[in-house]
């Protein structure tokens, strides 16, 4: 099912990258709002609501909405900024400094040096594993999240060489 409907909103092109984000099922649930998407994904601003669904027994923005909506958004930038690679979130580091006691605004910017770098590093080893800073901030503008999303950036059909663990 999950599937499908990834499938099901990729093939309709006449939406805005925008519109087909927020229909996606779970950020439409999360009814995360898109108030700032530039055409190639350099800077995104999303605004999460706090209501009865997303906040705490104190009445706090939950820790996982916060980190639910922040995971994806580097790998979407990516995707949309170099075409024919796959990409996945590798690491996700949430510290929260303040409390979300209001919507939050997810703040991402994707630094031109930081495209060159990832861009020079797919033409010479065809992979990389750059990592993105994002903020939450709340109503009144302090930022209550800070984010680190590290994304691995990988060619097509690219497989991990596989690693023995320990169970020690």
């Amino acid at each position: 099912m999950r599937r499908s409907n990834l499938h099901l909103l990729a093939k309709m092109h006449w939406l805005s990258d925008r519109r087909r984000f927020e229909l996606f099922p779970p950020f439409f649930l999360m009814r995360a709002k898109i108030e700032e998407l530039a055409e190639d994904w350099r800077s995104v601003r999303i605004r999460l609501p706090l209501n009865w669904v997303s906040a705490n027994a104190a009445g706090n923005m939950y820790g996982g909405y916060q980190a639910s909506l922040a995971d994806p958004i580097p790998s979407l930038a990516c995707l949309k900024r170099f075409p024919g690679y796959r990409v996945a979130t590798k690491k996700l580091v949430v510290d929260f400094i303040r409390v979300g006691s209001s919507d939050l605004t997810l703040h991402f910017d994707f630094d031109e040096a930081q495209f060159h770098e990832i861009e020079q590093e797919l033409k010479e080893s065809g992979r990389s594993t750059p990592t993105f800073e994002m903020q939450f901030t709340r109503e009144d503008g302090k930022v209550c999240t800070r984010i680190l999303n590290t994304v691995a950036i990988r060619p097509e059909g690219y497989v991990a060489p596989h690693e023995d663990h320990d169970d020690k």
